[in-house]
């Protein structure tokens, strides 16, 4: 399999519960992971707070979903969208599926004139695409180091950063 076999495209209702599956999966083996990954998209997307939606497909299957949301950031900076989660299947992981799925994603905030991107993730992958930690953002109970920001403008956000309510969904 190639990358040219992937169409990268925005979610439609019948792929909701492919989603749910294809993150269930992906984040099943993760001991960081409090397994609720599935049940956040669907807030999100209840809360009409799901500004970016993006699946990636091969051969008709549903093998990845990347979401986006907007922020709240206490220095009160609008314009800046939060990433996760982002899901590939176990099946289809390493073969650059998540990073098609980041960069397509950055490309589209970059079309909306977002300010800018931030999650909470590992530094080690999400560098690659330009995301840095700025310990002025912070992420209460979150560890600063996995608290990453990529400004599309050069202005870093400071202060606390606030996630949709959408994140604390457990069912």
């Amino acid at each position: 399999m190639t990358l040219k076999n992937i169409l990268i495209r925005d979610e439609k209702e019948s792929d909701y519960e492919l989603i749910s599956q294809v993150t269930k999966a992906a984040f099943a083996p993760l001991d960081m992971s409090e397994h609720n990954e599935q049940f956040i998209i669907k807030a999100l997307r209840r809360a009409q707070a799901l500004s970016l939606s993006l699946v990636a497909e091969i051969d008709g299957q549903v093998v990845a979903h990347i979401a986006f949301s907007p922020v709240t950031i206490s220095s009160q900076i609008q314009g800046w969208y939060g990433l996760g989660p982002l899901s590939v299947h176990p099946k289809f992981q390493g073969q650059g599926i998540g990073t098609a799925l980041v960069k397509k994603g950055l490309a589209r905030l970059k079309n909306l004139k977002a300010k800018g991107c931030v999650l909470v993730g590992h530094p080690g992958y999400y560098q690659k695409f330009g995301f840095q930690n700025v310990h002025e953002l912070i992420v209460e109970g979150v560890d600063q180091e996995f608290v990453l920001v990529l400004s599309f403008d050069g202005h870093l956000p400071q202060g606390q950063l606030i996630f949709h309510q959408g994140f604390g969904a457990k069912e």
